[in-house]
């Protein structure tokens, strides 16, 4: 009898996993571990809709019956403290061990911490689970002021959604603009002025020295040049790190994350990592990345599926990225890095724009706000390798789909 094969993370990458296994054909026994006692769950509503809305329940990733029908054994509440690679096991936090043929580590990451005094304070929070968003939600429904602390997707994301519900809310970035790891400048300039103009305060190249409290609970920050910013929550969204002290305390290798070749499988070969956690080099680059975004994780999910049940191919999908930030809907595909130039189209005006990155006459990536028509063919032409002429981004859309008819 095999031990099958055992997922350590039951986020997006895990449950994927678990479903591609099956979808491929697997017939031995998968078991998938997750530390949260919750049924798997959408991250991405947390920062929004699940925090203004007092009803709101977390989003299964699958119905219960899901697991069941298809003899996945997801087990809750479940640490692993150790990987025994010799002898193929699992032990568990109370001294249950588990063997396993094959290993799919999906551990993902968790939120920095902010080394600052005051931040264990009640009333700082980072958000990365359900719990963490009860929290948020619980707080904001009695406090005034907010300080986001942070301006990345999920700090801006929390900002807004805050301030729509009339919550006085001021974002502290230590960078000299948003979203800077993960959007062009002018994107992220487009955002401050727009969180501006609904009322959101925005400091850039700013840091800050102390968090203060008052009967217990936190009720300012104190910026590095001294201003005391009143807060009843501080929600921290000052980046994440990769959970990789399972994989490196048993000696595979790391380099920002869990290194992976290009079928999922790490330094070794009967031990795989997807999602967050998991660094690789890029097809479309040449550079060392590790992306932290949902089609990532699905995507490499499915081939370390595909690697177990026998296939050889590899991971090259295109990149894809989305965040709801009030009224903008941002969505990007390709990585910006080594873009030298590039053309917007559209009507920022009108809060519906994109803008196309060029290295050289080769597009590498499509940021766009409210134009998801704009999107979906920068998928197609970046998975067809296809590079428009500027002339061509210029015409719209109709120009770009003959283009690149033409050219398949």
């Amino acid at each position: 009898m095999t031990s099958g094969t055992i997922i350590v993370g039951a986020g997006h990458a895990g449950v994927q996993a678990a479903a591609s296994l099956r979808e491929e054909g697997y017939d031995g026994p998968v078991v998938l571990i997750g530390e949260e006692q919750e049924l798997p769950y959408h991250k991405p509503p947390l920062s929004k809709t699940f925090i203004k809305d007092a009803a709101a329940k977390p989003q299964p990733l699958r119905g219960e019956s899901f697991y069941e029908g298809n003899s996945i054994d997801y087990r809750p509440g479940l640490h692993v403290e150790r990987i025994d690679l010799a002898g193929r096991r699992l032990e568990l936090a109370g001294g249950a061990s588990l063997a396993f043929d094959r290993l799919i580590l999906a551990t993902g990451s968790r939120p920095r911490s902010l080394p600052v005094e005051g931040a264990g304070l009640p009333g700082v929070v980072s958000l990365r689970e359900v719990a963490d968003a009860r929290l948020i939600r619980e707080l904001s429904a009695s406090c005034t002021d907010v300080v986001v602390l942070g301006g990345g997707f999920i700090g801006l994301e929390i900002a807004a959604t805050l301030r729509a519900a009339g919550r006085n809310v001021t974002v502290v970035e230590a960078a000299d603009r948003l979203l800077g790891r993960v959007v062009a400048a002018p994107i992220g300039e487009y955002v401050r002025q727009r969180l501006a103009d609904l009322g959101v305060r925005i400091l850039t190249g700013t840091t800050v020295s102390r968090l203060e409290g008052e009967k217990g609970h936190v009720s300012a920050a104190v910026t590095a040049a001294g201003e005391r910013l009143p807060a009843q929550l501080v929600i921290v969204g000052v980046g994440v790190v990769p959970n990789v002290e399972l994989a490196g305390q048993a000696g595979i290798a790391i380099s920002n994350g869990i290194r992976v070749d290009h079928q999922m499988r790490t330094s070794v070969p009967e031990v795989l990592s997807v999602g967050d956690v998991a660094s690789y080099r890029h097809w479309f680059t040449g550079g060392d990345v590790r992306l932290e975004s949902v089609q990532n994780a699905t995507d490499q999910a499915r081939l370390a599926a595909r690697t177990i049940t026998g296939g050889t191919d590899a991971y090259g999908a295109v990149p894809w990225f989305w965040s709801d930030i009030g009224d903008m809907k941002l969505q990007m595909v390709g990585l910006t890095a080594g873009a030298d130039s590039h053309l917007t189209v559209g009507m920022p005006q009108d809060n519906r724009f994109s803008v196309y990155h060029f290295a050289g006459d080769r597009l590498v990536a499509v940021e766009s706000v409210n134009r998801p028509a704009d999107h979906m063919l920068g998928r197609k032409m970046l998975a067809a390798g296809f590079s428009p002429s500027r002339e061509a981004v210029a015409e719209g859309a109709d120009a770009l789909k003959a283009a690149l008819a033409a050219a398949g």
